[in-house]
């Protein structure tokens, strides 16, 4: 196992390296305000992140556009008036000795009515009675992402991660499902990556040399298509288009069950690929210092940690102190979360993660 690799530096394509092999997964936590500005609460959570040690930390899923909202109390980089909040998250980040990246995000058909969100879907047949976006309201979207970059980039992150997974905008369009267009967004694979496509080359044209440039992926559900995402990775990676791909699989060692990869680890697919100089993570249940190793054994470069990095803020840190440091068994009690430091917006939401919370916690 690569217990020590865990700790050795990585360069990137743009910007300074990242420290050690550890990033903070984008973790939605509904702590924000009403609106999109940064709370408190979420000082209070990236102070206490950047002390755990990550070399790379994500904020949560961030509003690109106010209509494109999914969650209640959604971070915002949607408008100027998020930057001072924004602002403070960074610079705690880098006194941390951390790099920053803001997730950018767009809820696509899944934006909730109910807290202002405007469905924007691919395809007129998504929603009854809900047509599909123009040619020139993905236009819009796209030019809103690559805004929201350069925001990020006065409110001095490092970068962004541009997300493309879980049937958000992004992936919406890269799924034949979701997406029947006749323009120049559907259709063919080309087509349907174009969104994504565009996004990214918009953002490393408006910011500048050193600012960073990650893609959350995910391969399930939502209709899409192995082989066809592969393919799309492999032309992203080849072209260097990318700092860090970020592959968001449900479980880090799941096994392909149907089409051409069948029997393979989803996994293995994409580390197969030749990736120049992007550099290639994943996130799925890592929650212990022998799974992260194993996962540099397996072609990561990096790992990505989500619920270790709830339960015990400086996951990191213990996998440095103890290479069998294995976090603690869910669920776990409300309790047992407040005295970590989890405001009771945070705890709130994770009562909606299936066995995290206790059932009976208070």
């Amino acid at each position: 196992m690569s217990h020590s690799k865990l700790f050795e530096p990585l360069s990137l394509l743009h910007g300074p390296p990242m420290r050690n092999r550890f990033m903070l997964a984008p973790l939605t936590n509904q702590q924000s305000e009403v609106g999109g500005d940064a709370s408190e609460f979420d000082q209070d959570w990236i102070a206490q992140l950047a002390r755990g040690g990550y070399a790379l930390i994500q904020t949560c899923a961030t509003t690109v556009e106010a209509g494109g909202i999914a969650f209640a109390r959604q971070l915002g980089i949607h408008s100027d008036a998020h930057l001072p909040g924004l602002r403070r998250m960074a610079d705690a980040m880098r006194e941390g000795g951390a790099l920053s990246a803001v997730q950018l995000h767009h809820a696509g058909h899944r934006a909730n009515p109910r807290l202002g969100g405007i469905p924007a879907p691919a395809s007129g047949d998504t929603l009854p009675g809900i047509d599909a976006l123009t040619t020139e309201e993905v236009e819009r979207i796209r030019d809103s992402f690559i805004a929201a970059a350069q925001r990020a980039e006065r409110a001095g992150f490092d970068g962004v991660a541009v997300h493309g997974a879980f049937g958000w905008i992004l992936s919406e369009f890269m799924s034949p499902l979701l997406n029947d267009r006749t323009d120049r967004y559907g259709g063919s694979i080309e087509n349907r990556a174009r969104l994504t496509l565009e996004v990214i080359a918009g953002i490393r044209r408006a910011c500048g040399p050193a600012f960073q440039i990650g893609w959350r992926l995910s391969i399930e559900r939502y209709g899409l298509r192995l082989e066809e995402l592969r393919d799309v990775t492999a032309d992203i990676l080849d072209r260097e288009l990318i700092d860090y791909l970020d592959l968001a699989l449900w479980d880090s060692a799941q096994v392909v069950q149907q089409g051409t990869f069948q029997g393979r680890t989803m996994l293995s697919v994409f580390t197969g690929l030749p990736r120049r100089g992007v550099r290639v993570g994943a996130a799925g249940r890592i929650m212990s210092a022998r799974r992260a190793a194993e996962l540099l054994d397996e072609g990561c470069d990096f790992v990505l940690v989500g619920r270790a990095g709830i339960l015990q803020r400086d996951f990191p840190l213990r996998v440095m102190e103890n290479p069998l440091y294995d976090s603690p068994r869910l669920p776990v009690t409300a309790d047992y979360l407040r005295a970590g430091g989890l405001s009771e917006r945070f705890i709130a939401h994770m009562r909606g993660w299936p066995h995290f919370v206790h059932p009976a916690s208070p």
